[in-house]
């Protein structure tokens, strides 16, 4: 299993409008693409800014390039992006998930 992260930024009074544009295009780009296993797409105040870290598995490299596209080093972005985020990261780091636990309590 392959997880994929990516972070970008936003002005604190644009952040709830980004979140709802986030579940409009990236989760359903995501949840809906043969072989992920689930985003989390989390935020955190900073000051005047948000940063948002967006978590997806994935069944295999296969399922990422079906997602991502020719390069998958490279993030995905969606048509309005650019009106909401002020910092972003262009690449996406990817991690090979070796245990995954839940709690027993």
């Amino acid at each position: 299993m392959i997880m994929r992260t990516w972070r970008g930024w936003t002005r604190a009074e644009d952040a709830d409008a980004y979140a709802a544009y986030l579940m409009e295009t990236g989760h359903p780009g995501y949840t809906s693409t043969p072989g992920n296993r689930g985003v989390t797409f989390t935020r955190r105040d900073d000051g005047d800014r948000v940063e948002f870290l967006l978590t997806s598995l994935w069944d295999s490299w296969e399922a990422v390039g079906a997602f991502a596209g020719p390069d998958p080093e490279r993030a995905v972005f969606y048509p309005q992006d650019d009106r909401f985020l002020v910092d972003r990261e262009l690449t996406v780091n990817h991690y090979e998930v070796f245990a995954v636990g839940q709690s027993t309590v």
